[in-house]
């Protein structure tokens, strides 16, 4: 018996040959460039072309820009689950099919990982910023390198949890730059879906860090493996408070709304907080939601963090501005939904 070696990809499962293509750039940011954290400038970036931009039969496409959610990497879009097709792979699949008529795009895959987990794609003194760093880099970048459209009415954004709360405030703070946005179980009702870690923040950093982040930074740097038990609530916490309640009189650093020790709320800061509610937001920018041209919203029922009431509530403040959208409470939990974003991209796509 013999075994040779072969060139070119292994095929399925492994390697399914694509009907498009997908670029895995590396760029270099000079707005991320001496950001508070010490974090990476130069990151990845990931751009799949459909069929039609690959050989050219389509020209000035729109664009769909994808958020990760909270802890993630654009390397994760490639990542496998056992008997199911990668995030990418699934998108590529809707130009495979004819009953799907996908319109022709690009998709644009962002890295806004930090070493807190994310930055809720937001400005922060405590992270960086991000936002400017997607609007006014990455998307003329992409606009200069690839046969997009380059107008806001072109442009959607997209995303789950962190990216779907991403997804939901970037078209609010920045109408000039998204035109059309769906959001999987997006951060929203804070109360809601953050209050309840409090607690158990408190609680860790007393049992296990002597009430002090600063113990539990070390212990975090110095950890073998990702003790989410652990570490998991006060990282989470820790990371929402560097995007939404930064301490400004001392950059790098933030605000917790709690008091260490009882957990007790800290009334001011948790006002910070609930001004970058989605929900509590969207009167504030009524005019650029009434202008985009396609809004889904969505969140499986069972959602451990409470998504779906969050979900449910920005709906709700939506159809009270008088903002059209679509709605959908689905059968799920957080989790095990990536099979739903190439849908809704596509709607984006119908729509932009």
């Amino acid at each position: 018996m013999t075994i040779k070696q072969l060139h070119g990809p292994a095929g399925p499962p492994w390697e399914p040959r694509l009907h498009g293509r997908l670029d895995r750039l590396v760029v270099e940011s000079e707005v991320l460039q001496g950001n508070p954290l010490g974090d990476p400038h130069r990151r990845p970036l990931y751009v799949y072309s459909s069929p039609g931009v690959v050989d050219a039969s389509a020209a000035q496409v729109s664009s769909v820009y994808v958020l990760q959610g909270f802890t993630g990497q654009v390397d994760a879009w490639l990542a496998r689950k056992p008997f199911e097709p990668t995030i990418v792979e699934r998108l590529d699949a809707m130009y495979g099919d004819p009953d799907q008529a996908c319109p022709q795009a690009v998709i644009v895959f962002v890295d806004a990982w930090t070493s807190l987990g994310g930055a809720q794609f937001l400005n922060s003194p405590a992270t960086g910023n991000y936002l400017d760093h997607i609007c006014d880099e990455l998307v003329p970048f992409v606009d200069a390198n690839y046969p997009t459209r380059p107008a806001a009415e072109h442009r959607g954004i997209s995303g789950h949890s962190s990216g779907g709360y991403g997804a939901m405030v970037l078209p609010m703070l920045r109408p000039d730059v998204f035109g059309a946005l769906a959001s999987h179980a997006g951060d929203a009702l804070f109360e809601a879906c953050y209050q309840p870690d409090f607690a158990r923040a408190a609680r860790a950093l007393r049992d296990h860090f002597e009430n002090s982040t600063a113990r539990f930074w070390e212990a975090f740097r110095a950890r073998e493996n990702l003790d989410w038990g652990r570490f998991g609530e006060v990282l989470n916490v820790y990371a929402m408070a560097a995007a939404y309640s930064p301490d400004r009189q001392h950059p790098g650093q933030v605000l917790l709304p709690f008091e260490l020790g009882t957990g007790r709320l800290i009334e001011d800061v948790w006002e910070l907080w609930l001004s970058h509610d989605p929900v509590r937001m969207a009167p504030a920018h009524a005019q650029a939601l009434r202008g985009l041209r396609r809004i889904h919203i969505e969140a499986g029922r069972a959602d451990e963090y409470f998504l779906d009431l969050g979900a449910q509530a920005f709906s709700e403040q939506l159809q009270a501005l008088g903002v059209q959208h679509t709605f959908e409470l689905f059968d799920g939990r957080h989790g095990g939904v990536s099979h739903r974003y190439p849908g809704a991209i596509r709607e984006l796509l119908l729509a932009i």
